[in-house]
């Protein structure tokens, strides 16, 4: 049995489902090359959340200096929270951790550009998850965290 060939990628397809959705071209980038998503070995904090939408977003840092030198998410759910991760991450990397504590969904808002309106719980999440990331590490390391 001959299967015909698809004319388009599953990638192109992901694409245009998501422009059609009200995702911007940042926020489409982000979920399909994914820069921060992954396992961290030697994580000095893993931490994770559960939103209220049933997503679940892991949190690993690696700190030195009170900078956070690296960062990956771990995200089981929908392309709006992978996006909303993946800004969170690229905004707080090489970022000292009283800054990371400063950041709000407004900052995650501003670099996605635009996703759907029943999608802004996402950022939320990505920032609540980073946010707790950070306060079991300052709880943990007490003496290392400058505020």
């Amino acid at each position: 049995m001959d299967i015909p060939l698809m004319e388009t990628s599953i990638e192109d397809s992901t694409h245009s489902t998501m422009a059609a959705s009200g995702y911007s071209e940042k926020a489409i980038g982000y979920y399909l090359e994914r820069p921060f998503m992954g396992e961290m070995p030697g994580a000095d904090q893993v931490s994770e959340m559960t939103g209220s939408c049933g997503d679940t977003m892991r949190v690993s840092l690696k700190i030195d200096q009170d900078v956070i030198s690296d960062i990956r998410y771990q995200v089981l759910g929908c392309p709006g929270a992978v996006a909303a991760a993946m800004a969170a991450a690229d905004l707080v990397k090489g970022k000292p951790l009283s800054a990371a504590t400063r950041l709000n969904d407004g900052d995650i808002f501003r670099v996605l550009e635009d996703i759907p309106v029943q999608k802004h719980h996402c950022i939320q999440l990505a920032v609540k998850t980073l946010h707790k990331t950070i306060a079991d590490y300052a709880a943990a390391h007490p003496d290392s965290v400058r505020r």
